[in-house]
């Protein structure tokens, strides 16, 4: 081995080694370890389809090679029959098996899009109520039962269900929570949601996934699931706060820009969410009467 390539397979052994810790990082933050019943339902049905498209991928892996090999240019040992046109069996093998397949996934996929729809609430107890509104470059989250909101972290009760309300103040955007649930989108003018729940209490990982500018790539949040008695405590702790949303500060906060560390709001201009929603071509396709936000355009 020349001096020259031992120097190169030094260079590339350190990128190997980040390129597989990355890849364990994206298994252990995305749906394959999932930490909700919604993201458990993705990843069960990923693993189902994947399994039956082995069996359309399988023959044709396998085949391929051995057409090849059967009638290669050398072999003269087998009969050669120009006019061979019709085989009963070779027509059943070629269109019984995908039927059945494409039948089947069908009926599959039917029922687990009805149990995954992201509009249908979770079973158990009440839900939390969130409304989230999406920023260039930052996601606000409203508690309108506690009257509370915070920027880029999104606070929910471990096996509680959370019902979240999905808006944007700007351009499109989606929301993706990979352990707990699967991306939606977030439109001005328009309403989206969004069932989650966390089996346990824990930190996962949220963003956006539709590119809307330069910030893009740092537009993420943290969702933190705790325990009950700790979520209370939280919502107490957040209510005695002194930050108020209102309209002035909400013309800052959805200005373009990268905030570096979640904030918090102990108080929240009453009917934001839909002030944004009719701000941005909602409902009469003009801003409210009377909207507080109507400056904020």
């Amino acid at each position: 081995m020349s001096v020259r390539l031992k120097w190169n397979l030094s260079r590339l052994a350190p990128l190997s080694i980040l390129m597989g810790l990355g890849g364990c990082t994206a298994l252990s933050h995305g749906f394959f370890n999932p930490q909700g019943p919604v993201a458990g339902h993705e990843r069960d049905l990923f693993v189902t389809v994947s399994i039956v498209l082995l069996f359309v991928a399988g023959p044709v892996l396998l085949l391929t090679p051995l057409f090849a090999w059967h009638y290669r240019l050398s072999n003269r040992g087998d009969a050669y029959r120009p006019k061979w046109n019709f085989s009963w069996w070779v027509e059943g093998l070629i269109w019984i098996p995908p039927a059945g397949i494409v039948i089947g996934l069908a009926v599959l996929l039917w029922h687990w899009t009805q149990i995954d729809d992201p509009y249908r609430r979770l079973p158990g107890a009440a839900p939390v109520e969130v409304q989230a509104i999406a920023l260039d470059w930052k996601w606000v989250f409203v508690y309108p039962d506690l009257g509370v909101a915070s920027v880029d972290r999104l606070t929910i009760p471990a096996g509680r269900p959370v019902h979240i309300k999905l808006t944007s103040g700007t351009v499109m955007q989606s929301m993706l929570i990979p352990q707990l649930a699967g991306q939606i989108y977030a439109m001005g003018g328009m309403t989206t949601e969004l069932n989650i729940q966390a089996h346990r209490p824990g930190r996962f990982r949220g963003e956006n996934t539709q590119y809307n500018g330069a910030g893009f790539q740092q537009q993420k949040f943290d969702v933190v699931a705790v325990s009950p008695a700790d979520y209370d405590r939280w919502a107490a702790a957040a209510r005695s706060g002194k930050r108020t949303l209102d309209a002035q500060t909400w013309r800052r906060l959805s200005a373009r820009s990268i905030i570096t560390h979640p904030v918090e709001f102990a108080h929240v201009t009453p009917n934001l969410f839909d002030h944004v929603v009719a701000a941005t071509g909602g409902m009469t396709h003009s801003p409210a009467p009377h909207s507080p936000l109507k400056a904020v355009r």
